[in-house]
């Protein structure tokens, strides 16, 4: 009878107002992945630090987010699930006013890590009372409303950071959570409702072991992938060290899950193929999302010469592609299997990237805005069908776990893509390098040809032809650097491409959809 009234629980209001206030700070923690990351150069010159230290106001915050996803579960039950998400709520607000008025870069980062601990549990907690609140049809659209969401602000968030940071100041990016936060918290009030399931319980115990496992394996991770690269990776003593102790933490981690009485993740909902499956497609998915807005503003900006804002509304068609395919979905609805939906996807995700591989110097806003359209096309179909076939097998009772630690994995993902695609650029553009010198040598016509031209238009400068033919091969070595850097990027961007095609076979292994009836 227990389980028949976990599976039989209707919320008392009209679902759709249910689900405002969860959707509203969604859309506040998935902006603000990304909402700083045009910003870094105004912070860095603020506080007198240089770039790479700045870089720590994003990794605080996705670190301080992945620490506490898997601690869901313990505060639904220990405070009831709409309690703790107003107090997620109003913590994410005061630390984003705290960032606001910071006045140091330690200050800062710890602000940023203080709204991540806020904000992580957000996420997770919208996906389940999504998936609870609606059944059959009404549950596919929210879903799709939820992945729209998921998608839409991260692409959203550059534009408005790069606009807010040359019209106003780089504080108000994060003022404009708090009116946003209250209104979040006063609406999660009125309308959210707890499941039986989901209100506070009785004799919960937290997992004290299983978080400081936790902790002794995320953040050595994020250290070693923020500094690998400069530090020259494992040449570097430290690194090897804090590697050893990530993995070893992340091996004490689940070994406390599996033999834990009370476990802050369950690790049971991996025994579901469709969720182990999906998860995994989707830690991939969110890598190749959150890597390629890292990489694509900085590309607009130190190769072309595009201004903050500007390189923002160049992503701004992931946007339009995105809300195409909501239209799209909520037209056509379950016609189409999810697995359709979800290879469709893939292949865009894929032919998008590809088309971005093919960049170069010379190219006009338009060639930026087909691909970005396709990929935010592409990021719709995909999220949104493997999101909700991943879970679609799960009990109610299992939502809230299961979205927690899918989100745990995500987040992960995409830190160690946003982190590794900064090495990506450096080794591929030494590898295209390295071919291209080849070229500069006086046995290549075209070279010597090149060499002579400038270095007769140099003469006058230099006065002599020994000095102006050094000008002259700076120049080209310097042309050299701007190609293999582009090259570099273009070889990144059909890396993803690769990547998201190589998940179409995997859209077969997940089961448990059906098509509406006509």
């Amino acid at each position: 009878m227990a389980e028949e009234q976990i599976q039989e629980w209707k919320p008392t209001v009209n679902p759709w107002l249910l689900i405002l206030p969860v959707m509203l700070a969604t859309f506040m923690y998935a902006l603000d992945e990304t909402v700083a990351n045009v910003a870094l150069p105004h912070i860095a010159g603020t506080y007198s630090v240089s770039n790479q230290e700045s870089i720590w106001v994003l990794t605080s915050y996705l670190m301080a987010s992945s620490i506490v996803i898997p601690m869901i579960d313990f505060f639904c039950k220990f405070m009831g699930r709409k309690n703790f998400f107003m107090l997620g709520v109003f913590i994410f607000t005061i630390a984003s006013f705290m960032c606001g008025v910071s006045n140091s870069i330690g200050m800062i980062v710890i602000a940023r890590a203080l709204q991540g601990f806020g904000g992580g549990c957000l996420m997770p907690m919208a996906q389940a009372v999504c998936m609870e609140s609606f059944t059959g049809e009404a549950r596919n659209k929210a879903m799709a409303i939820f992945g729209l969401v998921v998608v839409v602000a991260p692409i959203l968030g550059p534009v408005m950071g790069g606009w807010i940071t040359e019209n106003w100041s780089w504080p108000y990016i994060f003022f404009i959570n708090v009116p946003v936060g209250f209104i979040c918290i006063a609406l999660a009030k009125k309308f959210l409702e707890d499941p039986p399931y989901a209100r506070k319980q009785k004799g919960t115990h937290l997992d004290k072991f299983g978080f400081l496992w936790l902790c002794v394996w995320l953040i050595p991770l994020q250290v070693v992938f923020d500094k690998g690269n400069d530090a020259d990776w494992f040449n570097a003593t430290w690194i090897c060290w804090l590697t050893a102790i990530a993995v070893l933490g992340a091996v004490l981690f689940f070994i406390s899950q599996v033999r834990g009485k009370n476990p802050m993740v369950k690790l049971d909902v991996l025994k579901d193929t469709n969720f182990l499956c999906g998860t995994g497609m989707l830690i991939l998915i969110n890598a190749v999302l959150l890597a390629s807005l890292a990489i694509l503003p900085q590309m607009l900006q130190n190769m072309l010469g595009y201004d903050a804002f500007t390189s923002g509304v160049a992503i701004m068609p992931r946007g339009a592609g995105a809300f195409l395919s909501l239209m799209i979905f909520g037209g056509i609805g379950g016609r189409i299997s999810y697995k359709t939906y979800g290879i469709f996807g893939l292949l865009c995700l894929g032919l998008g990237g590809w088309l971005l591989g093919g960049l170069n110097l010379e190219i006009s806003m338009m060639n930026i805005v087909i691909p970005n359209f396709v990929f935010g096309m592409g990021l719709v179909f995909t999220m949104m069908p493997i999101t909700t076939l991943s879970c679609i097998t799960l009990r109610n009772d299992q939502m809230t776990n299961a979205s927690g630690f899918q989100n745990l994995l995500k987040t992960i993902g995409g830190a160690i893509g946003t982190s590794l695609v900064a090495t990506m650029i450096s080794r591929f553009s030494q590898v295209h390098q390295h071919g291209l010198v080849k070229s500069m040598t006086d046995l290549n016509n075209v070279y010597a040809d090149r060499l002579s031209m400038y270095a007769s238009s140099f003469i006058h400068q230099a006065g002599d032809m020994m000095n102006a033919t050094y000008m002259a091969g700076k120049m080209l070595y310097n042309q050299l650097i701007q190609q293999s850097t582009l090259c570099a990027y273009m070889t990144t961007f059909k890396v993803f491409a690769m990547a998201c095609f190589i998940l179409v076979p995997f859209m077969f292994l997940l089961k448990g959809e059906q098509k509406r009836e006509n």
